[in-house]
């Protein structure tokens, strides 16, 4: 079996507080033991199995990250797929490959999409018992009448799943645009809910997530989500 490999100073960076440029001085002041040795160069390679010890406290590379992608259209949410980029093909961080996602979009579908390695924090997005509420700005083939919104808010039911979504808000912007909100993530279950009215969904943008918001991210750009962002959210 063969394990991944990363230099020391990237490794002490993504499990510490200390920068990567931080390393050289740490290794001269002999405060980094790499499987009971000092360490010897910033280059040295470790891996899952190897023991790092920094000022006495044995470090593991889970240093939490929290990410926030504007998902462009034709892109999956996936961290593997034969046929199509992925989210993690548009994302640079040393990091990414202990990703996953938090709240997928389906392949035509864009906007905020969110990433990390904490379990726990992303459950707390995922589940409709916490909540989180999420806002897509939404496209349909034929013009909506007042029969959504009330139908949106008091639920539609799912025979497939024997259900009843929980209540929804729907804003009419135009005949044909609308923006929606909801604190489920069921299977494509905005289509499904404007299916109930035999209308197609043409586009398909997720504008927010709780508190958390695009700003003024492009498609394809990502980026680090702030502490003051987590705090706000709620989801710190």
């Amino acid at each position: 079996m063969t394990f991944k490999t990363t230099r020391l100073d990237r490794f002490i960076h993504q499990s510490s507080d200390f920068s990567i440029a931080d390393t050289r001085l740490l290794i001269a002041q002999k405060r980094i033991i790499v499987d009971g040795l000092p360490a010897e160069s910033v280059q040295q390679r470790v891996t899952a199995l190897t023991q790092v010890v920094l000022d006495g406290n044995t470090l593991r590379n889970t240093k939490a990250v929290y990410l926030m992608l504007n998902k462009p259209q034709g892109v999956v949410s996936a961290t593997k797929d034969p046929e199509h980029a992925t989210v993690l093909d548009l994302i640079e961080h040393p990091a990414k490959g202990a990703l996953h996602i938090a709240g997928r979009l389906d392949l035509n579908s864009t906007g905020l999409l969110l990433l990390t390695n904490d379990g726990a924090w992303s459950r707390r997005i995922s589940l409709p018992e916490t909540k989180c509420r999420k806002t897509y700005e939404v496209t349909v083939a034929k013009p909506m009448h007042e029969a959504y919104v009330l139908a949106f808010q008091a639920g539609i039911y799912f025979a497939y799943e024997d259900l009843t979504t929980q209540p929804a808000h729907l804003e009419m912007l135009s005949p044909f645009t609308a923006r929606l909100s909801l604190v489920e993530g069921r299977y494509h279950q905005v289509k499904r809910m404007f299916g109930h009215f035999q209308n197609e969904v043409l586009a398909l943008h997720r504008v927010s997530v709780g508190s958390l918001t695009l700003g003024g991210l492009e498609l394809g750009e990502s980026r680090l989500l702030t502490r003051r962002e987590l705090e706000e959210a709620g989801l710190d």
